[in-house]
């Protein structure tokens, strides 16, 4: 044990430096992801037939294939291709958000359809463009829905960061691989590897906790019980006739 502490000590800044490419990998991966869910989510709510297939083509494309394989690919296979080659960390953070963000498009479609049919009507009936109708009175209802979603989808992509180790890449599992390796003590190395991605997985979250909290308390700023419909659609009208 105290070899490992030792030795530990010794790569602890291989292991700082491994830990902030995991973190990159994470928030940069989450970014693309979330953006993705939104644009795929929202285009299979399209009125148009084209929008709606070529969502459901890429959605089942990255949902229906491994991430072992789209990493492999985008490091081994791309550069022939295109003559471009891109980092590990580049091609993980890429990785990561088409294969989450595909299935994240399905988070943001199922919480949009599962704002009551009311609301749309409510807010139609108001005259409110599509748009207002989205920003003031559906989404500000579906997002709320979407972070309990969220917070599982990106632990797991958290939790897949250590495939960045197939490529060579600089992040925690390469660093504390090195320190297995010299150290000899594979229980207490994995140990505590483990540990680290259980604080890293309980922080994100608490974090998303904290979102869902302030989310829900904007959503119910003005509301009494039973009066959610009228609040949004009054205060999204008021804001379209405004901008008017």
């Amino acid at each position: 044990m105290s070899d490992f502490l030792s030795i530990l000590g010794e790569e602890f800044p291989q292991v700082r430096s491994g830990l902030w490419v995991t973190l990159e990998a994470t928030v940069l991966g989450s970014l693309v992801a979330l953006l993705l869910s939104f644009v795929l989510g929202l285009a299979a709510g399209s009125k148009l037939l084209l929008v709606r297939g070529v969502s459901r083509t890429v959605v089942e494309f990255f949902r229906g294939t491994s991430l072992y394989i789209q990493l492999f690919w985008l490091y081994y296979a791309m550069p022939p291709l295109t003559g471009y080659e891109l980092t590990p960390l580049v091609c993980g953070i890429v990785a990561f958000g088409l294969n989450y963000g595909a299935y994240g498009s399905e988070i943001v479609r199922g919480a949009i359809n599962s704002v009551p049919r009311a609301q749309y009507e409510a807010a139609v009936a108001l005259n409110m463009t599509p748009f207002h109708r989205m920003r003031k009175v559906i989404m500000p209802q579906a997002w709320v829905q979407m972070i309990p979603s969220f917070t599982n989808l990106l632990i797991q992509l958290l939790k897949c960061t250590p495939l960045l180790w197939l490529l060579s890449a600089a992040d925690l599992m390469t660093a504390i691989e090195h320190v297995r390796s010299r150290s000899g003590e594979t229980l207490t190395t994995y140990l505590v590897l483990l540990a680290v991605y259980f604080v890293l997985a309980y922080a994100l979250t608490l974090l998303m906790n904290m979102l869902e909290r302030t989310a829900k308390r904007r959503l119910g700023l003005h509301t009494g019980a039973g009066s959610l419909l009228k609040t949004r659609t009054a205060e999204a009208a008021a804001t379209a006739g405004g901008a008017r």
